[in-house]
């Protein structure tokens, strides 16, 4: 049995990970700040961490203090992974100091523990933000970064401390830049929520689907279940450890409208928001790195999804 600590694991993505680490095995420590996470969402089996790995919660007890204790829990462990993030494009754009201080602060505080503890490996949560408008579709890891939000910034300044502690320290790490992330517990509510949620919440609730712009903006959608096989492969994977960049994708693309389509029901068009027109993966390196391939696509999930929400 591995020890591994799930930065985040209160959230969307990172209680999924909990769940399949837990099924197989593993011990797992879950830390988060609950800032964006749920407690629900924690597996029962796993231990629960109420810490802040950046001191901007209100309330939050002093650096040594917070700090002291997350070390405490991380060590012995195998790996980090490190999901702990204020996700979304749009809240970083209202708030970037915040989001800052979580999405950088917070991954620094992180490798700096897990440098002093000697942990092994870091697999980080990074994100297709970083491409912004890519000029290359598909876009491979190598190709120019332009993020168009403070987000993508920050999780493009994450994979740099990545990749800079393994020069410096030693330290092992992969980062994901993931496109798209959806599947069970995404969130119906919030300011985290993404494009399918809204649409559910907003059918659940007998109003017409809000689309922004004209819809034609095409996203690669990834199932949750998919980019948790890919976040286990770059723990254990020999290919992998020096600050690699490794898309994790589905390679393919669909429209808002299209989603829409999907969901069923009415909708309305409303004024554009900052974001890219396209995103599309070349997940070619995730392929030959990590043995990793997308299984669900997202008209195998949305009738699974629609049916349990009663729609």
């Amino acid at each position: 049995m591995s020890k591994y600590v799930v930065t985040g694991g209160a959230g969307f993505i990172g209680s999924n990970l909990t769940d399949y680490l837990i099924n197989r095995g593993d011990e797992v420590v879950v830390i988060d700040s609950l800032l964006c996470g749920k407690r629900e969402n924690v597996n029962p089996k796993a231990k629960f961490v109420n810490a802040d790995l950046c001191g901007c919660k209100e309330g939050s007890a002093s650096m040594s203090s917070y700090l002291g204790l997350v070390q405490q829990e991380v060590e012995g462990a195998n790996g980090i992974f490190h999901m702990a993030a204020m996700a979304r494009v749009q809240p970083s754009i209202k708030n970037p100091s915040k989001s800052n201080d979580v999405n950088v602060g917070g991954t620094l505080n992180i490798l700096n523990i897990a440098r002093n503890l000697g942990i092994k490996r870091v697999v980080y949560s990074a994100s297709s933000s970083a491409y912004g408008n890519a000029s290359v579709y598909p876009t491979p890891e190598d190709a120019p970064t332009d993020p168009l939000s403070p987000y993508g910034l920050q999780k493009q300044i994450g994979e740099q401390y990545c990749r800079v502690f393994y020069h410096c320290y030693g330290l092992e790490s992969v980062s994901l830049r993931y496109f798209n992330v959806f599947g069970e517990r995404q969130s119906l509510d919030g300011a985290y929520k993404l494009v399918m949620g809204i649409f559910a919440k907003q059918l659940l609730d007998g109003q017409p689907m809000t689309i922004t712009g004209d819809g034609e903006q095409r996203r690669d959608f990834t199932y949750v279940g998919d980019v948790v096989k890919a976040n286990v492969l770059a723990m254990e994977s020999p290919n992998v450890g020096k600050g690699e960049v490794i898309n994790i994708g589905n390679g393919d693309n669909r429209s808002v409208n299209q989603l829409a389509d999907l969901m069923g029901g009415p909708r309305v068009y409303i004024d554009p928001v900052i974001e890219p027109r396209q995103t599309l993966a070349d997940n070619t390196k995730a392929k030959e790195l990590l043995g990793w391939e997308p299984t669900t696509t997202i008209e195998d999930w949305i009738p699974k999804y629609k049916k349990a929400l009663g729609l």
